[in-house]
């Protein structure tokens, strides 16, 4: 068997753990992960940072580097409405492979459920308790990595090309007033006032301030490892097959090469893979991948301030990374399909109908796996069976935005800290 510590005070395959100090292992290193190796190290714990790979290369790395408050919860009478046409659509926002079809039909059917109109609510506040906190969250994390500089000051444009675009996100529009969220609605000259790459074409934006865009997304996840190694933590390549409860009441956590990593808390932060982990401990969860696609432009012949969404056809572009990318749109295929890059360049004819100066020159496509619950709002939650394993996983579309705090409650809660918000809409065995 291959040993190795865990970190310091930690002796592997034994369970003896140093009293003076609780070890923690992080399964996972992206931006959740990496997030809360780095709020729990400086927490004083002695924390080890797992993954398959280097931190950063997972989903993390293909975001589309938004911090975006305005939660909106997945399903609902607006998008029951537009399914049927994504569907039909073959250049649509929602693309279903029909070999996976059968696979997705117990998934759509509490999706479908998590639409009714007193579900809904209670989704919507749940998701919002977290937006409340995020944008404070975000700065406060990037002001101790010393990495400020990351943030835009920028916000983000919503485009329609015609009215019935605009009222078509009536509802979403709405929910951002009862929130008392910070919007404009613009016009005619005012949106090329504020983005002068935008077509004329575009005749309604709604400029949301407080949505910022991270400059790499791929960099902040380096640069949050590092500061938790700084700090102490450790980082273990491999793979984790699985978790079991030792006898003196920490957990041992199994790797693929024969590594075995005692700690005191496990915290499960691997997006979607987090669902095969989960079932092995006894307490499945209804987690999907919603598959997404992006282009990185690093020659794109013109500059932009504004990260812009163009909610009908849901998917944005933004200037981070050196270029733009542009990138969104859902995939269902499962996790082991093949990518179909005719998606990004789909997207890719869509931007340019919005931006008609960009070009496509220098560039990479990717596809990630975006972690997808069916009620839309993530698990933040201690497990229902394991003492001492933690979950923080399927954020869906909005990992990055509600990664600081996520890191932040997942920390008050291993610590012993009463949260700043109600956790029970986030619990693992809510299903």
């Amino acid at each position: 068997m291959n040993e190795q510590p865990l970190s310091p005070g930690c002796l592997v395959g034994e369970d003896m753990v140093d009293e003076k100090k609780r070890t923690v292992a992080v399964v996972g290193a992206g931006v959740i992960g990496a997030a809360i190796a780095f709020e729990l190290q400086r927490r004083g714990l002695q924390v080890t940072l797992i993954d398959k790979g280097e931190p950063g290369r997972g989903t993390s790395y293909g975001n589309m580097a938004s911090v975006a408050l305005d939660f909106a919860a997945g399903s609902g009478p607006a998008t029951w409405r537009k399914i049927p046409g994504w569907l039909l659509d073959p250049e649509g926002p929602v693309w279903l492979r029909p070999s996976y079809a059968l696979k997705m039909l117990p998934w759509f059917l509490r999706f479908v459920a998590a639409g009714r109109p007193s579900r809904l609510r209670e989704i919507e506040d749940a998701g919002m308790s977290l937006s409340a906190h995020a944008l404070a969250d975000f700065r406060s994390m990037l002001s101790a990595i010393a990495a400020p500089q990351l943030m835009t000051e920028e916000g983000c444009l919503a485009i329609y090309e015609n009215e019935a675009e605009f009222a078509g996100d009536r509802a979403h529009i709405d929910m951002m007033r009862r929130y008392g969220l910070d919007f404009d609605v613009l016009s005619g000259a005012d949106i090329r006032a504020l983005e002068p790459a935008l077509s004329p074409s575009i005749v309604k934006a709604v400029l949301l301030p407080d949505n910022k865009s991270i400059r790499d997304p791929y960099e902040l996840v380096v640069k949050l490892a590092a500061a938790a190694q700084s700090l102490g933590a450790g980082f273990i390549s491999g793979a984790v097959r699985n978790i079991e409860k030792s006898g003196a009441g920490t957990s041992v956590v199994l790797l693929d090469n024969g590594q075995r990593l005692t700690a005191d808390a496990v915290i499960l932060a691997t997006g979607v893979h987090t669902r095969a982990l989960a079932e092995k401990l006894g307490e499945p969860i209804p987690l999907e991948t919603e598959r997404g696609y992006h282009t990185q432009i690093m020659k794109p012949g013109v500059s932009m301030r504004y990260s812009v969404i163009w909610p009908h056809r849901a998917f944005m572009i933004t200037p981070t990374a050196g270029g733009i990318r542009v990138g969104g749109n859902v995939e269902l295929a499962g996790l082991d399909a093949a990518p179909d890059f005719r998606r990004p360049r789909v997207l890719v004819r869509h931007a340019q109908r919005a931006v008609p100066a960009l070009k496509v020159e220098e560039t990479t496509e990717w596809m990630g796996h975006r972690p997808a619950l069916p009620d839309t709002i993530p698990i933040i939650s201690a497990s229902s069976r394991m003492p001492g394993i933690w979950y923080a996983t399927g954020h869906g579309h909005l990992g990055l935005t509600y990664s600081a705090t996520t890191a932040r409650l997942i920390a008050d809660m291993v610590t012993g800290t009463k949260p700043a918000i109600d956790m029970k809409p986030f619990r693992i065995d809510r299903y």
